[in-house]
């Protein structure tokens, strides 16, 4: 009987193990991608921090940048959040480089209106700190303030559909945080 405890285990090991990385190691290699892939595509932490200041400092009058950054972070550091980044950046350089099939391609080379699943995908970010987020999120991409404003240029040859979404989430979410925080404190 306790060897076919031991062979368990051994079972329960191999299956920890793909490619040669185990969980930890992919858990750690996915933070790091969806990190790396923000900053290869020209967003940096500050950018989001910003966004979140921007919603947050009429609530907040001492609210510091540092803050901001912090709630950025924790937000970075959930695990959904980091699929949605490496899921909306794959699809935008797909698209980018005409590696979509039609009808497709066009429709986030173009960032149609109807298409509306990179909002979906943003709303698994949003959604990560209550409902509080929805609000955020919708105030945020309507009014496109910071790095926002330069993802929905569409001038720029590159395709952002999902990013500018992603991003706005992210400091929804992390405005949402800070919300309930304040909130706790209180």
């Amino acid at each position: 009987m306790q060897h076919k405890g031991k062979e368990q285990k051994n079972l329960v090991k191999k299956k920890e193990k793909v490619n040669n990385m185990t969980f930890e190691n992919t858990t750690d290699i996915v933070e790091k991608t969806a990190r790396q892939w923000l900053k290869d595509r020209g967003i940096s932490l500050m950018d989001i921090a910003d966004l979140v200041y921007f919603l947050q400092k009429r609530y907040h009058p001492d609210l510091k940048m540092e803050t901001c950054l912090y709630n950025v972070e924790k937000v970075l550091a959930k695990r959904e959040v980091q699929n949605a980044i490496i899921t909306g950046i794959h699809l935008d350089t797909l698209a980018e480089k005409g590696q979509l099939e039609e009808p497709l391609l066009t429709m986030l080379r173009t960032d149609e209106g109807l298409y509306g699943v990179d909002e979906v995908l943003a709303f698994s970010i949003v959604n990560v700190y209550g409902s509080i987020g929805f609000t955020n999120y919708g105030y945020i991409d309507k009014m496109k303030p910071g790095i926002l404003k330069k993802l929905n240029n569409k001038t720029s040859g590159r395709c952002h559909t999902f990013l500018d979404d992603i991003i706005g989430a992210i400091a929804a979410a992390a405005s949402s945080r800070l919300a309930h925080q304040a909130k706790d404190a209180e």
